[in-house]
């Protein structure tokens, strides 16, 4: 019994006519007659009494009828499965992410595609941003969370949400004593960096050379814990994200050091290879990112 054949003799019991149902179908009128005829023998029985001008269907036509609604029924239900089958949230989804992004702003996501997409396995690479721009560009990677922006025509980019940072030091540094600084306060002081490389970094040393600052010494270190850990211990300032101070702050373990007339803000971005546009567990992300910001 074919699918084709229970579509035609359900259209035919609706519309009671071979050449409307033949209309219906894009079907020629020969072919709907073959269909009733293969179905009547299949059954051994008759499905309609034909007229010049009508078509009746009989008892035994009535129970296939109720029948081939419920088999229709239950195919399109298969289909429907099938399609949802194929668009599911599932396989691997392989992030690169920068430290900052990675270690203070994924988590909670991750925790929310989990819970959302437990057929979804998640991978997490974390680097600085250079690094993680050439993941991306070589596909080690399916996308890629940076702190800036990359001028590389290779990937596609797009910002996802802002971030503030801040200058800090220990909470017993001189400078805490005063309401706000000034770039003079800032000269001939000791400073904790992330490496080359690093978004953050980056951004520290557009501070440097836009205000003409003279640095005593320059501890450099390739994470933001340990960054941290050394400006609690009095090793020198900082630039840090305000994501990566947040529970430092709370417990009065690190100071933000105003200073006067200037802010601090960076854009956080994904970029991915434009071969993985349009890929579904890659827009899961992404949809998830711009909600979050």
């Amino acid at each position: 019994m074919q699918y084709d054949a229970l579509k035609t003799f359900i259209t035919l019991v609706e519309v009671k006519n071979f050449t409307k149902a033949s209309e219906i179908l894009h079907i020629s009128q020969p072919s709907v007659s073959l269909h009733i005829k293969n179905l009547e023998q299949d059954f051994q029985t008759t499905l309609f009494i034909r007229s010049p001008k009508s078509v009746q269907i009989t008892p035994t036509g009535e129970i296939l009828y109720k029948r081939a609604k419920q088999m229709m029924a239950i195919a399109e239900a298969a289909r429907e499965d099938i399609l949802a089958f194929h668009h599911e949230i599932q396989g691997t989804l392989v992030i690169g992410s920068s430290f900052t992004i990675g270690e203070y702003i994924l988590p909670p996501i991750i925790a929310s595609l989990h819970q959302q997409f437990p057929q979804l396995e998640l991978q997490v690479i974390i680097g600085n941003t250079e690094e993680i721009i050439q993941y991306t560009k070589l596909l080690q990677v399916d996308i890629g969370l940076i702190e800036g922006q990359s001028n590389d025509n290779e990937v596609i980019i797009k910002p996802f949400m802002q971030d503030e940072l801040f200058i800090v030091s220990a909470s017993n540094h001189p400078l805490v004593k005063k309401s706000t600084i000034t770039v003079t306060d800032l000269q001939q002081q000791n400073w904790v960096a992330r490496e080359e490389g690093s978004g953050t970094r980056y951004y520290l040393d557009h501070l440097f050379r836009t205000n003409g600052l003279q640095v005593r010494s320059l501890l450099t270190i390739s994470s933001n814990q340990g960054v941290k850990e050394s400006v609690i211990q009095g090793l020198g300032l900082s630039l840090l994200s305000a994501s990566v101070i947040e529970r430092e702050l709370k417990n009065g373990d690190i100071k933000i050091l105003p200073l006067e007339g200037q802010h601090f803000m960076r854009t956080f971005s994904y970029l991915y290879s434009p071969t993985m546009k349009n890929k579904r567990n890659v827009d899961t992300l992404i949809e998830a990112l711009l909600k979050r910001a």
